[in-house]
C-alpha cells in the first residue's frame, strides 16, 4: 500500500471542485465580455482573471497526479516540486502583471489573495516535494493543505470578480449619460 492510499476521496472531491468551477469562471467570463471593455481591462484580467484559472487547473492537476496508481511518493514528488516551483515563478508574474495594470488600483486583500497567499501555497507544494522523502505523512498533509487554500483563494478570487464586475457595471449604468451631438440634433 503506498502512503497514497486513503487520500483518494480528498483528491476526488478537490478535483471535482476545482473542475465546476473553472468552468463557471469561464461562463463568467464570457458574461462579462459582452460589455465593450478598453484594452486595459486584458492587462487586468492578465493579472486578475488568469491567475484563478491557472490556480483552479493546478488543484485539478493535482488532484489527478494524486488519485494516479503510483507505485512509490517518488514520482509524485518530483511532480510536486516541478508544480511548486512552477507555481512561485508564475506568482512573480502575476506581481509583475499586477503592477503595470492601470484599470485598477489593488487594495491589500488583493495582494494577499492574488499574491501572497497564492505564493504561500505554492511554496508549500514545493516544500512537501523536498520533504517527502524524510517526513511522508506530513508532506502529504501539507500539500493538500496548499491545495485547499488554492482552491478557497480561487473562489475568493473569482467572487471577487464578479461583485467587482457587477458593481463596477452598476456605478458606470447609474451615471447620467452625457448627450451627444446626434441627440442635441433630434
Amino acid at each position: 500500500m503506498t502512503p497514497l492510499a486513503g487520500w483518494e476521496n480528498f483528491y476526488v472531491i478537490v478535483g471535482s471542485s476545482a473542475g465546476a468551477l473553472i468552468g463557471l469562471q469561464f461562463v463568467m467570463i464570457t458574461l462579462i465580455a459582452n460589455t465593450a471593455t478598453p484594452s486595459a481591462h486584458s492587462q487586468a484580467g492578465a493579472a486578475f482573471a488568469t491567475p484563478t484559472i491557472v490556480h483552479f487547473s493546478l488543484v485539478l492537476l493535482l488532484a489527478g497526479v494524486q488519485t494516479a496508481p503510483w507505485r512509490s511518493l517518488g514520482p509524485v514528488a518530483v511532480i510536486w516540486g516541478i508544480l511548486g516551483l512552477c507555481g512561485v515563478v508564475y506568482e512573480m508574474i502575476v506581481a509583475r502583471r499586477m503592477r503595470v495594470q492601470s484599470i485598477y488600483s489593488p487594495v491589500f486583500e488583493d495582494w494577499l489573495f492574488h499574491l501572497l497567499l497564492p505564493f504561500a501555497a505554492y511554496a508549500a507544494i514545493a516544500a512537501s516535494a523536498f520533504t517527502a522523502r524524510a517526513h511522508v505523512r506530513p508532506a502529504l498533509f501539507l500539500t493538500a493543505a496548499a491545495v485547499m487554500l488554492l482552491l478557497f483563494v480561487g473562489i475568493h478570487n473569482a467572487w471577487d470578480a464578479v461583485t467587482y464586475h457587477v458593481f463596477s457595471r452598476r456605478q458606470e449604468s447609474d451615471r447620467p449619460r452625457e448627450s451627444s451631438s446626434a441627440d442635441s440634433v433630434n
